[in-house]
């Protein structure tokens, strides 16, 4: 075979490998996502703590208008992140959860049901122990904070082990991530949520019917669906509902099937690359009508084979992992570590640290376990009970998800919130990074263990 003909193979092969593995791609976006993430942090951290840390915090207290003078949106630029951006994580977070119900982990109840049980350990032992431990005390609003799971810093952590992680156990930890995401949704959705104004709140549930009927209709138009996203989540913003379920709702939405099959694609596509190549070059500059046609049709049969939930999915993962996330890291990880007297500190810290880290390792491992004996679900290939405890301490990196509840949390405490949340931020970064550290080490440790086994073994 020629050099050509390998570089049209390549070609050829490229779409395909585009849709055959988003999972790949996924992992890659959101492992350097999760060092941007503690680049933010450890930021954020020194400018809340330096003789920059009173601009740091008036900044994002200020106020920034989108309109015109008669009609306009005005918030804090905190609310603007916490309440407009991070709807596009949620929503990006609806596509993949919808992908992984589709298609992925959570397509069948024989696949889904260990990282299932996995999440609710990882969510109910954690929040108990925060009850337990805390009871009556100073910050008991943040029962949810330790439930939730970080899966762009605990994937960042499985990729600095390298190509000994066997590709299941990043599957796992995927899926129970999603699974935790989607409690943390619920939990967001009914307790953090304020007084319900019900007649904002019909009217956006009535367009959320009217974009599942296009859905229906096949209607495949993105522009459409993004507008009416937009109206939904005005509407949630005044609801009282978390404007960011609006994002999750709205992802439900969008279109999952493709417009042509794999096999029509891929025969078209070859067609119209031979149609290109009969037809000879004239000039350096200028390709020939029937060229261009060619690759008119190729684009056509391009954008076809991409379903919108895909599309999106694909086009959105850069900016929320590169953009989104840091800047949300940044405006809240700032905790001030000393403030007019009042320690950082305190019980609170200590609750929510320790609940994020053995409430994360208890839950997932002892869930997982009973389910797996219990016959409901069975083990991964290539994956013991050792890999099983790693993900679940790694299931305690909470930070972007723990700091977003926290925001909820305490919003309406009186004039305590600001220490409160000062000592529930610290918690949260406390208790990532025990399990970042904690986790990385261990795993490092099983799977350098196993790979002298087998060293051993050929040799013998």
């Amino acid at each position: 075979m020629t050099y050509r003909d390998d570089y049209l193979n390549d070609k050829i092969q490229d779409p395909f490998d585009r849709i055959r593995q988003p999972f790949k791609r996924f992992l890659h976006i959101e492992s350097s996502g999760g060092i941007l993430l503690i680049i933010a942090t450890i930021l954020a951290l020194i400018v809340a703590n330096s003789e920059w840390g009173n601009h740091y915090e008036t900044f994002f207290k200020q106020e920034f208008r989108i309109g015109t003078e008669d009609f306009y949106l005005s918030e804090s630029i905190i609310h603007w992140i916490n309440d407009g951006l991070m709807a596009i994580f949620f929503f990006l977070v609806g596509l993949e959860i919808k992908r992984e119900l589709l298609v992925g982990e959570l397509s069948s109840p024989k696949k889904a049901a260990l990282p299932i049980i996995a999440a609710i350990g990882g969510m109910v032992i954690p929040a108990m122990i925060f009850v337990f431990t805390l009871g009556d005390g100073l910050g008991k609003e943040g029962w949810g904070i330790p439930m939730a799971t970080d899966i762009a810093f605990s994937l960042g952590i499985l990729s600095l082990l390298g190509k000994r992680v066997p590709l299941p156990l990043k599957v796992f930890l995927v899926a129970f991530a999603i699974v935790d995401d989607i409690g943390a949704i619920v939990v967001i959705a009914l307790f953090y949520s304020h007084e319900i104004h019900w007649t904002f709140l019909i009217i956006a549930l009535t367009l959320i019917a009217f974009l599942f009927v296009l859905n229906k209709l096949n209607i495949r138009y993105i522009p459409f669906y993004m507008v009416t996203g937009w109206i939904v989540w005005f509407l949630f913003l005044h609801s009282g509902i978390h404007a960011t379920i609006a994002g999750v709702l709205l992802a439900f939405t969008i279109p999952s099937a493709r417009k042509i099959e794999l096999k029509d694609f891929s025969f078209r596509i070859k067609r119209n690359l031979k149609d290109f190549e009969d037809n000879p070059h004239t000039d350096n500059v200028a390709l020939q009508h029937s060229q261009l046609a060619a690759i008119d049709n190729m684009q056509s049969q391009i954008y076809k084979i991409q379903s919108p939930l895909q599309q999106l999915e694909h086009n959105l993962h850069g900016f929320v992992t590169y953009l989104v996330m840091p800047l949300f890291a940044f405006a809240n990880a700032g905790v001030v570590l000393k403030s007019s007297g009042v320690d950082t500190f305190n019980i609170l810290t200590l609750t929510i640290s320790s609940s994020l880290v053995f409430g994360k390792i208890v839950g997932i491992f002892l869930f997982s376990y009973l389910t797996v004996r219990l016959g409901f679900s069975a083990l991964p290939d290539n994956v013991n009970w050792e890999h099983i405890f790693g993900a679940g301490i790694l299931g305690g990196i909470g930070f972007t998800m723990s700091l977003f509840i926290s925001n909820l949390a305490y919003e309406n405490i009186g004039l305590l919130r600001g220490v409160v949340e000062n000592q529930a931020k610290l918690g949260i970064l406390m208790g990532s990074l025990i399990a970042a550290l904690f986790g990385y080490l261990y795993l490092r440790f099983v799977f350098s263990r196993n790979t002298v086994k087998v060293k051993i073994k050929v040799k013998s």
